[in-house]
């Protein structure tokens, strides 16, 4: 019976929705995986619906399902507004889990730093990071599995808020005997693309924005390995004559964490914008507020 449906299940199905998997509900929700299964049982004796049922990659909603889905989100979204209404966020005392998408070359050195700044701040909290760009970080935050996404998100949707918090030259990336090194020698594009390229994409693809960049002015190179992250780009880069082409902040990285080189790209191609997007319903969330506020100086400090 619909009656016998208490907060508490409803906001089991909520997070099922979202992540399609009993086992990370379980672990969003501090409940174990058979306790999820069992709340899933109830709904679906009260709903006389299955709800989810299993699919190739997880968890598949049924159309009543999807039906339930966008109003439950936003019943959910103001239950929870109702009960934060005039309640103080208190970062020492809190307990919260942040979850944050960004494309792996911003991870690379903001999510340490934002790890420092938690940890010295608020360390009862928690910070989850999925690897995400452009229309994927969109897609997690309409579905409520993230709270924040920073990289370079195209278009403004009306229903997202957003700022730029940094815009980045491109650098090249190799090592530090790399024959573009040799003295006497000017680095200018055609040199560098004369050379084997490492390209990082998320997307599953073989080229990223630099190739779009590229190609706009009649150019290209050659992607001699396509990785979807960076693990293994620094051994890559160290051990041949291949170049990386990346935004200043992870070009940073390589060369203080892992002594690579670095040098501007000797072409005009503008400067990339890296934004934070959220949800408009979470724009007066104390909780939410102080996170990009922890965000925003990161990336002063970053600017500076």
């Amino acid at each position: 019976m619909v009656r016998d449906i208490d907060l508490n299940l409803l906001r089991v199905l909520d997070t099922l929705l979202a992540e399609r998997s009993v086992t990370r509900t379980g672990q969003l929700l501090g409940r174990s995986q058979p306790a999820v299964s069992n709340a899933l049982q109830r709904l679906r004796a009260a709903l006389g619906d299955d709800l989810l049922v299993r699919g190739p990659d997880g968890l598949v909603p049924t159309p009543r399902a999807e039906a339930l889905r966008g109003p439950l989100r936003d019943a959910m979204t103001l239950m929870a507004d109702v009960l934060r209404a005039g309640a103080a966020f208190d970062p020492a005392a809190s307990a919260a889990l942040f979850r944050i998408s960004t494309p792996d070359r911003q991870s690379l050195a903001v999510v340490p730093s934002l790890v420092t700044r938690l940890q010295r701040l608020a360390p009862g909290t928690t910070l989850h990071v999925m690897t995400a760009d452009r229309q994927h970080a969109l897609d997690l935050l309409d579905d409520d599995r993230t709270d924040l996404a920073l990289g370079w998100i195209d278009g403004e949707p009306h229903h997202l808020r957003h700022e730029v918090l940094i815009e980045e030259s491109l650098y090249c990336v190799f090592r530090r005997g790399h024959p573009l090194l040799a003295r006497r020698r000017r680095l200018d594009i055609a040199g560098v693309l004369s050379f084997p390229h490492v390209v990082v994409s998320a997307t599953g693809t073989r080229t990223a924005i630099f190739d779009d960049l590229l190609a706009a002015r009649g150019l290209s190179r050659r992607a001699l390995v396509t990785v979807s992250n960076f693990t293994a780009v620094p051994q890559l880069l160290a051990g041949s004559d291949m170049v990386g082409v990346f935004t200043r902040l992870a070009a940073r990285v390589f060369d203080s964490a892992f002594g690579l080189a670095t040098r501007p790209v000797p072409l005009d191609v503008g400067r990339l914008p890296t934004r934070m997007v959220w949800h408009a319903r979470f724009d007066r969330d104390p909780a939410h507020a102080w996170l990009r506020e922890q965000v925003r100086t990161i990336y002063r400090d970053f600017r500076s």
